[in-house]
């Protein structure tokens, strides 16, 4: 049996963006242009950043079939085909921190931040007008990546990094999903959790140090998050 490293999973995942580089780059400009929602309402930001992140799976799986000549695709089918689970994958991640915000503002008795939750318009001169375009972007993409270390933290409790991509392309179940995913990152768990250290470094550095990146770290995860499921399962199934 081949060792894998993550030094494999990196160079692969990298290896995505010569495949398809306007589709990939393109991906982060959207993904970058919908960050700003949540400031508008805290919710739909994280649902729309956690969904983004999910499509991108789907996103890295047409770049695939679209680089081998023998099995392209469309664009519109990995979006149609990803979007649904991951609007249920996301909302499920807003419901989890809408609820533990909930019970703090109930505890806190400060019923207005629960409501902030839902919306707060915070495009405001004061917020808008940063002394920098790296103070400017840590504002608008901070919460992001509070929301992508936050997203792993519940996939490692509730599932696996494995459980998205089963339930897309083998339409596993959740619960399935979760046994089968853990059974494999038995076999991988040094790769895994280097990986893993290397995205929640990633997304400590774009709160401070390299805020423009966001999108291009959830990107990247979600390439990674493709390359990892498809070196152990091998999944050729649209």
């Amino acid at each position: 049996m081949i060792k894998i490293t993550f030094s494999d999973w990196l160079r692969e995942s990298l290896q995505f963006i010569g495949r398809g580089p306007v589709v990939w780059f393109g991906c982060c400009l959207v993904i970058g242009l919908l960050m700003p929602l949540g400031h508008l309402s805290l919710a739909l930001g994280v649902l729309v950043s956690v969904g983004s992140l999910f499509v991108g799976v789907g996103v890295a799986k047409y770049i695939d079939l679209k680089y081998r000549a023998d099995d392209p695709v469309a664009l519109s089918w990995a979006i149609k085909k990803s979007l649904p689970l991951a609007i249920l994958a996301a909302g499920s991640l807003v419901f989890c921190w809408g609820l533990f915000r909930t019970i703090a503002g109930i505890a806190a008795g400060d019923w207005q931040n629960i409501a902030k939750f839902f919306f707060d318009w915070e495009f405001t001169p004061e917020n808008l007008q940063r002394q920098t375009t790296r103070e400017l972007a840590i504002w608008l993409f901070g919460y992001a990546n509070v929301a992508l270390i936050f997203c792993l933290l519940m996939m490692n409790s509730f599932a696996s990094w494995f459980s998205y991509p089963l339930m897309l392309f083998r339409n596993y179940g959740w619960s399935a999903a979760k046994e089968e995913g853990r059974a494999a990152l038995s076999e991988c768990s040094n790769a895994f959790y280097k990986m893993q250290g290397f995205i929640f470094l990633q997304a400590l550095l774009c709160l401070s140090v390299t805020p423009l990146l966001t999108p291009v770290l959830y990107m990247l995860t979600s390439t990674m998050m493709y390359v990892s499921y498809q070196s152990l399962f091998g999944a050729r199934s649209k």
